[in-house]
């Protein structure tokens, strides 16, 4: 399955710098529904932004039912985003 969707790169508020974009709901929805979780509901996907792919899992954010892609610093630094900025991604679910 291929998600593909743009939304705001945001910071996580706690001690560490983690950044993350928000899958909008109704890709989340058809995720739950159609794809297997692993250890605390994550899913392992594939990613692209721009140039850049890599292997990571989105996570489930229960407050917001939804999941979180963590975008990490050498994508950021590569793709030259920051907090806030809109971002387009590509997502290779493994099911």
């Amino acid at each position: 399955m291929i998600v593909e969707f743009t939304a705001p790169l945001k910071v996580w508020s706690g001690p560490a710098a983690w950044f993350f974009l928000p899958l909008p709901q109704a890709e989340a929805g058809m995720i739950r529904l159609a794809v297997p979780r692993h250890g605390f509901g994550s899913v392992r996907v594939r990613a692209r932004i721009g140039g850049s792919r890599w292997a990571t899992s989105i996570f489930p954010d229960t407050k917001a039912g939804t999941y979180l892609l963590p975008v990490k610093a050498a994508i950021r630094k590569a793709e030259g985003l920051s907090d806030g900025d809109p971002v387009t991604v590509e997502l290779l679910i493994d099911a």
